[in-house]
């Protein structure tokens, strides 16, 4: 059973980050904007049935969730707290899986490094994350996770970073989120 080790605010005010003593994934991330999406997984399961919960984010020893701006933190904290410490913890898999990207285009795979570097660690440290979905032309396509979902910030101002990063890459690149 994960026990909180600490609970953070972060940017977005309609999401909490809860850091946990173990682990619930090893390096998978895990994502829930319904309770329809989160049917299979027991503890998504259990958050989304707390009322006010609109999304639920985890991987490795944090997991983010999100309401909907109608319910008092103080409380709903604690009745998100219960389905976190009785959920079980993941055990090390035998073997690390490897992510792998299509970066034929070095375009591509040089914008996926400066994010990887500069800005996924931030938004990681904050209870979110992204994800590139592609690039088509000159159009790159990004996907929001966890707090950053449906944070003011990172619908105005990171975007406009990684715009300003993926630019030193390719003067034309247009960043867009799907």
């Amino acid at each position: 059973m994960p026990k909180i080790a600490d609970i953070e605010d972060t940017p977005n005010p309609n999401a909490v980050k809860f850091i946990l003593k173990e682990r619930l994934t090893w390096g998978t991330a895990r994502s829930f904007g319904s309770a329809e999406a989160a049917a299979d997984d027991p503890l998504a399961c259990a958050l989304f049935a707390i009322p006010h919960v609109t999304n639920v984010y985890y991987m490795d020893k944090w997991i983010t969730v999100t309401q909907d701006g109608e319910a008092d933190w103080p409380k709903l904290v604690r009745d998100i707290a219960m389905p976190i410490r009785e959920a079980e913890a993941a055990e090390k898999p035998e073997h690390e899986a490897v992510a792998s990207f299509d970066d034929d285009d070095p375009r591509l795979a040089a914008i996926r490094k400066l994010l990887d570097e500069q800005v996924r660690p931030a938004l990681v440290s904050d209870g979110g994350d992204l994800q590139i979905v592609g690039l088509d032309g000159n159009v790159l396509s990004i996907r929001y996770y966890g707090a950053c979902g449906s944070c003011p910030s990172s619908l105005a101002g990171t975007l406009s970073a990684i715009g300003n990063l993926a630019r030193t890459i390719e003067p034309d690149i247009e960043v867009q989120v799907v």
